[in-house]
This record gives C-alpha cells, structure tokens and sequence, in this order.
C-alpha cells in the first residue's frame, strides 16, 4: 500500500507518517509534501498512490485546488485545525477528516473507512460532492416554529421541543410538557426543516429530539424508544431504520 502526505506542519507530518508506520507496517510513504504547487508537480511526475492523507489549508492554498486541477483517482483522507462545525460539509462527502492534533484512534477508523470505500470504490464520487459543495453555504435549519397557544401563536425554540407527533394534526410537544397545534400539515415538509443531527424521523408519526429519547429497547420489530420525563412515551422504530437510528444516537 503506498501512501502520499500532503502536510505544511512538518511535525504533524512526522507524527502522521509514525502513526501509519504504527497501523499499517506494510505501507510505504511515497513522499511528504507542503504545499499545493509540490503537490501538482508530484502528482504530475509520478503515478497516484494507492491513499492521500492531505491538510486542507496549506502554506500556498487551498488542497482542494490540487483536486480540482488534476484528475485524482485514488481515496484521500482530509486533516484539519479548523473546529469541527466549520467542516461538517466535509464529512458527509469526502472519506473522513482528522482534526488536529489526530490521535491514533481517529487515524485508524478513517483507514477502516478507506478499506470499505476501496471495496465499493465509491471514492470518486465522493470527492466529486465534496468539490462541488466547496464554498456553498451550509444549510440553515429551522431554530424556532411557530404554535397555537390559547388562540395565539407563540415561538418555540428548537431547542424547548421534545417531539412533534402527527394524529389528524401535528402537535408540537415541549420539554415543559405544553402539547401545542405546530403550523405544519405534512411531516415530510416539517423534516426537511429540521436539524437531522438533533431530530431523527422514527416512523409516520413521529420526530423526536436528541435529548429527549430515554431507554432503547431491541424488539422483533426492530426497536422501542422511550422518552424520558414528562413522557415515557413509546415509539417503535421499523427494522429498517433501526441502523440509521443507531448512528443518530451515537453522533
């Protein structure tokens, strides 16, 4: 397996290059580059390694302008100082980012990723995303909605809201026990609204927040919510969604 790192802090490269020397002793590192023009005329003078392990910002630019200018067909794994709600984007398209200082743990699940992404050999299209959403603005969800309260609407931040439940309406639930009229007639619409890190979809009926969900029970449906106080109400989650719902809860 040969490995190129494309890194403008020379002692994160050194501790880089050790960590891999450490999971993966029959890799072999082609070269340590620091900026983008390095890059370019590496990438242009010799054949693509099998991984890519690149910082984002270096001293010349950004990494992305190396992938935008050449056509790179093999996996790269992103490192980054930025904090990690600048680079969310970057999550959901490229394999994986570590955030400095990366830590052997990190290192090694982002490796395990590359292994089942060689496998489908998904990479180029993820990269693809990933280039193409460069500079976007991230999507603003929605932080308050509006209810029926006593003949009045009121704001209810985000934030106060336990879970939205559809009967013949759609009923906005608070953490302090209010069952309010939500605004919105279809749940589809509703979700597409919603922060999917704090909010998951379990079934029709029902959009529960984050903190809201208590025990989790594993029935032969698939699984069994509770919410916590002032609820304990039971949700069922499909077998379907069981896997995504997991991921949901683990962040």
């Amino acid at each position: 397996m040969k490995l190129l790192i494309i890194e403008d802090e020379p002692l994160v490269a050194r501790d880089l290059e050790k960590l891999i020397g450490q999971l993966l002793p029959e890799a072999s590192i082609l070269a340590k580059l620091s900026s983008v023009a390095a890059s370019l005329d590496w990438l242009r003078a010799h054949p693509a390694p099998d991984l890519i392990l690149s910082d984002i910002q270096l001293s010349d630019g950004i990494s992305f302008e190396i992938f935008e200018a050449l056509p790179i067909d093999c996996p790269i794994i992103f490192t980054t100082a930025y904090n990690e709600y600048a680079i969310k984007a970057f999550k959901f398209h490229s394999i994986d980012y570590l955030l400095k200082p990366i830590s052997r743990i990190e290192l090694d699940r982002a490796l395990q990723k590359y292994r089942q992404i060689v496998q489908g050999q998904a990479h180029r299209e993820q990269l693809n995303s990933l280039l193409a959403n460069y500079g976007q603005p991230l999507k603003k969800y929605k932080e308050r909605f509006l209810a029926v309260y006593k003949n009045a609407m009121v704001p209810v931040p985000a934030e106060q809201i336990c879970f939205f439940h559809k009967d013949e309406l759609i009923f906005l639930h608070t953490m302090s026990n209010e069952r309010l009229i939500s605004e919105f007639h279809a749940m589809d619409e509703l979700e597409q609204l919603l922060d999917p890190q704090k909010f998951f979809r379990a079934n029709r009926q029902y959009i529960v927040h984050l903190s809201s969900v208590g025990k989790v029970r594993t029935t032969h449906k698939g699984l069994t919510i509770t919410l916590v106080s002032p609820y304990f109400v039971d949700i069922d989650i499909s077998r379907e969604k069981a896997s995504d719902f997991k991921k949901w809860l683990e962040g």
